[in-house]
């Protein structure tokens, strides 16, 4: 697999689950329902099967991984595998929470993510680590996985309060 490849692959998971909720939320019928259709594609598809992706990259392939984020093989790459299995859990149980429990998953999974793009920065300007699961698609989907669920989260409460009043 080529650089380019490999470090635009991780945009899969923004994507496809961007492209499918758009698909799906033009035939909804109230801004709640196309509301619930991206926050349900975006737990399912982004949060929870991209998460369960590096898990088992991570598991299955770990000198390929090792690789990819250019470092050596480490026992911590078996610590990122399971955190990354926490964070499948999420997104799945993210389909049908509530919005108050979507936004506390949102949270949680960037304090992971968003350390990981800060070491993932931290390693492209102190160590010049331009590996392809360094840069590129990896701090796209580290940053707006999260972002995206906290956001759509936030949009659901008000979108609730203001149906409530």
């Amino acid at each position: 697999m080529n650089y380019f490849t490999q470090s635009a692959f991780p945009l899969v998971w923004v994507v496809v689950p961007a492209a499918g909720a758009f698909l799906r939320a033009r035939h909804a019928t109230s801004s709640q329902e196309r509301l619930e259709i991206w926050q349900r594609w975006w737990a399912i598809g982004a949060f929870g099967c991209g998460s369960l992706w590096m898990t088992v990259a991570f598991l299955a392939f770990p000198d390929v991984m090792a690789t990819a984020i250019g470092f050596e093989r480490t026992p911590f790459m078996f610590e990122i595998a399971f955190a990354n299995l926490a964070l499948a859990v999420l997104g799945f149980r993210a389909a049908s929470a509530s919005a108050r429990e979507r936004l506390t998953i949102g949270i949680a999974g960037g304090m992971f993510l968003w350390g990981a793009a800060i070491g993932h920065v931290y390693q492209w300007f102190a160590n010049g680590d331009h590996a392809p699961g360094n840069t590129g698609g990896v701090l796209v989907t580290d940053i707006l996985l999260p972002a995206v669920m906290i956001v759509l989260a936030l949009r659901s409460r008000r979108l609730a309060a203001k149906i409530a009043a």
